[in-house]
């Protein structure tokens, strides 16, 4: 009984296979969950360099609407400034969906990586 007790946590793993395959899962799980991390901080750094971007535009819509003279003069400089946000929101819209779909082809690969890890190993444990 005390031999049993006595044993290491190296001595175990290799006794029983599937502590070893919850050992990779669980740090194929945190390779994934930085992945994620990785991917949340991208979509942040675009979410505020477009709201920058944004914020200036409207400052310059404000100061072309203090320089302009007329009803017609403003009129253009308004109807320009919302044509130039729909385009950037558009473009925008799209550098998103880039992100999202490389995100998920990362990840894919990622988890894609893990699951053969893990197939090999315990196959050649079998084997063994």
């Amino acid at each position: 009984m005390a031999a049993k007790n006595e044993r290491t946590g190296a001595t175990m793993l290799q006794t029983i296979p599937m502590l070893t395959q919850s050992q990779k899962g669980l740090f194929s799980l945190a390779r994934l969950q930085g992945h994620a991390f990785k991917s949340a901080m991208r979509y942040q750094i675009e979410a505020l360099s477009f709201l920058k971007h944004r914020c200036e535009q409207d400052m310059k819509l404000a100061d072309d609407l203090l320089a302009s003279d007329d009803f017609n003069d403003a009129f253009d400089v308004y109807t320009n400034y919302c044509q130039n946000a729909q385009l950037d929101y558009s473009r925008e819209a799209a550098k998103v969906t880039s992100i999202g779909s490389r995100v998920a082809a990362d990840a894919a690969k990622e988890l894609h990586k893990g699951a053969d890890a893990a197939t090999g190993d315990l196959a050649a444990q079998t084997a063994a």
